[in-house]
């Protein structure tokens, strides 16, 4: 298959123009062989003989060999690599490796806690300043399936609580509407009372440290783990977490994906489809009906 030793070739020029680390061609290397091996047992005669057909036997193959997407992404990456050398040395006419993708990788869904547990940890018993901050933060996170950046970097002017709203800067500074339940909104005002014992007379922050200044997301984690562990939580919970039983809880209950991908504020339905376009009021709907610690009172 590789009489004319372009493998060795390919992986000099490696070495020489592109300058990789021996680790690196080790792999390419391998990677190479692989393939040549599985076109000597096809019979194919040569590299100008390989199509993308081929190429997707060779990954099929390697699959029910039990090789994983991801190591079979890396051969197929490679081969492009080789080919595109091959082109490049005139040795055969196209590539076909371009159009070839491994299989996927099945996706697992993201760690949560059902809402017992969640109700459970959010019930933080004491009074004070830090309790009421804290008990405002996970109340929040749950309540709005806010990432931990997201909650940091509130402001004072971001909750509406007549409209019981708050409005977030997420990823790429898209800013959103995200509704806030009964319970956030409760935890919330308390806090609004006991801040001033914490804040600075100038801090815009809506969460701070009891140094006065904005809480970072290392203290907000490590009081999640606090709270969890005198809670009797007995998982890994983690800001994030509080995230994913969001989305888990309402599309559980809504089935409504594209309705749990505007919450979420993902910009693609694919990001929300882990676990699982309407207007803000239709949204507002789902979010009362659905979210556990967001339906009013029937009395």
């Amino acid at each position: 298959m590789d009489d004319a030793g372009w493998t060795d070739r390919f992986i000099r020029h490696l070495e020489i123009e592109r300058r990789l680390s021996p680790h690196t061609c080790r792999n390419y290397r391998r990677d190479v062989e692989s393939l040549a091996a599985w076109c000597d047992k096809a019979g194919i005669a040569g590299w100008a003989d390989v199509d993308s057909e081929h190429l997707r036997a060779f990954s099929a193959a390697c699959f029910r060999k039990g090789l994983s997407p991801k190591s079979i992404q890396r051969r197929l990456s490679a081969g492009r690599s080789f080919f595109r050398y091959l082109m490049r040395e005139k040795a055969v006419a196209n590539n076909p490796a371009v159009s070839v993708a491994a299989p996927r990788a099945s996706k697992r869904l993201p760690g949560n806690l059902d809402a017992d547990r969640m109700a459970r940890l959010l019930d933080i018993p004491g009074d004070g300043p830090l309790v009421d901050r804290d008990r405002a933060m996970l109340e929040l996170l749950y309540s709005s399936g806010l990432r931990l950046a997201e909650l940091v970097g509130l402001n004072l002017g971001d909750v509406d609580m007549q409209d019981a709203t708050v409005r977030v800067t997420g990823k790429g500074n898209k800013d959103r509407i995200v509704p806030v339940g009964r319970f956030a909104l409760e935890a919330l005002r308390r806090w609004a009372v006991t801040r001033g014992g914490l804040a600075g007379v100038d801090e815009h922050a809506l969460f701070v440290s009891n140094r006065g200044t904005r809480i970072s997301p290392r203290s907000v984690q490590a009081r999640v783990k606090h709270w969890a562990g005198r809670q009797g939580i007995d998982a890994n919970v983690y800001p994030h977490l509080f995230r994913h039983s969001f989305a888990t809880h309402v599309l559980e209950s809504s089935h409504d994906l594209r309705g749990v991908q505007e919450l979420l504020g993902h910009a693609n339905i694919s990001t929300t489809q882990v676990y699982t376009h309407l207007d803000f009021q239709h949204l507002a709907q789902i979010y009362d009906q659905t979210h556990p610690r967001a339906r009013k009172n029937k009395a």
